[in-house]
């Protein structure tokens, strides 16, 4: 391996208009020469790139590197990237260390069992059935992604936490706000503020009224209100923005991948393995970061304490060493092992519902519309380039429209 270090520069983020779903170019040649590589922070913090499959499940299973917000310097340029750090406020769990993290994960694992996420599955098959039936109704062409990939798990996360479906287009159009890398800090923290505000006053309401959902099952667990409505806050916006993006660049891949998408129809079964490669093979969270609490070797590199180390996902989960043929799309192989939902204590808590939701979604898309296809040159389809989570703004899709029976 080279032993001289690259400088230190920005975290690639540039992805080739040819392939759309492939990570940005310069990753591949990192982790084959630099694996552990200097990296310059948008506000001048000078940290490390880390870009192996191993390297990156290490430093995510290892306690001298925290999640903590106050350590933390982010990795990409955006309206607070060159903030002073601040501690995360009570209840974002995604941004606390133990004891604090523990203690949130252990009232809120009970909330999200294997079990009860699977028993959801009727819910959301009813759920993407119904908006099936309206794309139909309505015709081609349609945005996928309006029309089918948003509405299922924003409904579904709606349910689960109790938040009136009613409201869905206000708290969506501020959890995008949030997630543009292009917006002002005071559209940010304006977006931020109306979310917060709504799920308190949520919070308040299940005290006062409990339902059957997560938020009022949380209610009687000793949580402040604080607590709680950060808790509700960063449940909503992760039960809605990643997975939605998955199920429409997900069928993006599979349209542009159509040996792939006949392998899925000749094997419906194979569902489970397909999602997985495909949360692999799309990587639509570019990164996540921790910050060393000591001095630390890895990778032949000694990362300083206090330095910020950012974990690549889309190069550890296209890393060869880890994948054969990493760049291909094939959902016949074994994916499992990828770290699309992170790895170790801070792995996704919601990721069984996600999986659900993707499993459901795309087999119930491509068994009701077998000739579903993209309505423009998939050069036209416009990418998330400008937002934390990857994916799409729209799909549009179109299909050849025949009466089913009883239709007039």
């Amino acid at each position: 391996m080279t032993t001289s270090l690259p400088d230190a520069a920005p975290l690639p983020n540039t992805r080739s208009p040819e392939c759309p779903f492939d990570p940005p170019a310069e990753l591949a040649g990192l982790r084959e020469k630099h694996p552990v590589s200097p990296m310059a922070f948008p506000d001048g913090h000078v940290g490390w790139l880390v870009t192996t499959h191993a390297l990156v499940r290490a430093v995510l299973s290892d306690p001298r590197f925290s999640a903590r917000a106050e350590l933390l310097h982010f990795p990409v340029p955006g309206p607070t990237a060159t903030a002073k750090p601040r501690p995360a406020p009570p209840g974002i769990f995604t941004q606390t260390d133990p004891p604090e993290h523990t203690r949130y994960r252990h009232l809120l694992t009970g909330q999200f069992t294997v079990r009860r996420m699977r028993g959801l599955t009727e819910r959301v098959q009813e759920i993407a059935s119904d908006h099936l039936d309206a794309m139909e109704r309505h015709g081609p062409p349609v945005d996928l992604m309006r029309s089918f990939a948003l509405p299922i798990p924003s409904l579904v996360i709606c349910e689960l936490l109790g938040v009136p479906y009613s409201d869905r287009e206000s708290f969506q159009e501020h959890s995008t706000a949030l997630m543009r890398l292009d917006n002002s800090p005071q559209e940010m923290f304006a977006a931020y503020n109306a979310l917060r505000d709504f799920m308190g006053k949520l919070v308040l309401a299940k005290r006062a009224k409990p339902t059957d959902d997560l938020l009022s099952g949380l209610t009687t667990s000793g949580l402040t209100d604080e607590e709680l409505t950060n808790i509700g806050f960063t449940l909503l916006g992760a039960g809605h923005e990643t997975t939605a993006n998955m199920l429409s660049l997900g069928a993006f891949a599979l349209l542009r991948h159509p040996d792939q998408l006949a392998v899925l129809r000749a094997d419906p079964g194979g569902i489970d393995q397909a999602v997985e490669e495909l949360l692999r093979y799309l990587s639509i969270i570019p990164c996540t970061v921790r910050v060393a609490l000591e001095d630390v070797e890895l990778g032949g590199q000694t990362i300083k304490a206090g330095q910020t180390v950012t974990l690549s996902v889309p190069a550890a989960n296209r890393d060869p060493q880890r994948f054969a043929d990493p760049d291909s799309l094939d959902l016949r192989r074994s994916a499992s092992g990828h770290v699309a939902f992170g790895h170790g204590i801070h792995q996704c808590i919601g990721q069984q519902l996600a999986r659900v939701e993707m499993r459901v979604g795309y087999a119930a898309l491509f068994e009701r519309f077998p000739t579903l296809r993209l309505a423009v040159a998939p050069e036209e389809v416009p990418l998330r380039d400008d937002m934390l989570i990857y994916g799409v703004h729209s799909l549009p899709v179109t299909w050849d429209a025949t009466l089913r029976d009883g239709d007039v």
